[in-house]
């Protein structure tokens, strides 16, 4: 099937700045798990975003601000296990609409402290929200439904989390990938990124297969990656599917120009990052 044409980036004003180039907030990360939120927050960066704030359990914060300097960190209360806590809700209510994207779920973990606060987060903000990892884990609890969105939404499954979140069997989805990411896309008024090779984008109306991105890329933290560069995406003014769609074709060539340097086995998340400056350079040269 014919892919829609790449989106195009709005072009960057002489006189821009920090503030005009858009504001992320992830949310992301537990014991255990820091580098999932200082991936996304790399990503984002590495998106174009202005300013990403990056909200992790407090604990973490050293770690996680140390991982890269350029982004801000936001201390979250935590529970007895390091997962970010019910008290994180009170922190964040006051400042979300402060954001233009948000993401959430990179290395969170599970407990009914999280699965309250996202179902909150998907049910209250306005603003287009990434829901990723462990947030689509948590969702999946639902049982096949999801709750009402003030806003849009990207949900980034791969199969199994799918498998979870549409109540699917794994052969199914590997059977009919791109009619049931339609489906569910269009009865969830959701962007539905299913990840693999070919990953599939679709709104339930437009559909992308993506052709980037290689067998290196099946490594842990380029999910996370990719989260921070579709938020980035946002925030700069993209919509939804163009977002997703502009966000994963630069994440594969990441990968592909990393793979060719240093190989397929030799590949790992944080090459991802540091290619997507070149990504961008063979993307915008095109346009």
């Amino acid at each position: 099937m014919a892919s829609p044409a790449l989106p195009q980036l709005p072009s960057r004003d002489r006189t821009g700045h920090k503030g005009s180039y858009g504001k992320v907030l992830i949310i992301a990360g537990s014991r255990g798990m820091s580098g999932a939120a200082g991936l996304s927050g790399m990503g984002a960066l590495r998106g174009g975003a202005g300013l990403v704030y990056v909200a992790t359990p407090e604990s973490l914060i050293p770690i996680v601000a140390a991982i890269e300097p350029s982004y801000l960190t936001i201390p979250l209360p935590e529970d007895a296990d390091g997962r970010i806590s019910i008290g994180a809700q009170r922190i964040l209510a006051p400042r979300l609409e402060q954001f233009d994207a948000i993401a959430v779920g990179p290395g969170l973990g599970q407990s009914d402290d999280l699965f309250t606060l996202v179902n909150w987060l998907y049910q209250t903000v306005s603003r287009p929200m990434v829901c990723d990892a462990d947030a689509l884990n948590l969702l999946s609890r639902m049982n096949g439904s999801l709750p009402a969105a003030k806003g849009p939404r990207i949900l980034t499954p791969h199969p199994g989390e799918f498998a979870r979140l549409s109540g699917t069997s794994p052969t199914e989805i590997a059977n009919q990938r791109i009619d049931l990411a339609n489906r569910y896309a269009k009865e969830h008024s959701v962007v539905l990124i299913l990840k693999g090779a070919g990953t599939v984008i679709t709104d339930g109306e437009r559909t992308a297969i993506n052709d980037t991105g290689n067998p290196g890329m099946g490594t842990g933290g380029t999910g996370d990656v990719l989260t921070g560069l579709i938020a980035a995406l946002l925030a700069q003014g993209l919509e939804p599917f163009a977002a997703a769609h502009l966000a994963v074709y630069l994440h594969g060539l990441a990968g592909d120009l990393a793979a060719e340097e240093l190989s397929e086995p030799g590949l790992m998340a944080s090459d991802v990052v540091r290619f997507l400056g070149v990504a961008w350079k063979k993307y915008l040269t095109k346009q």
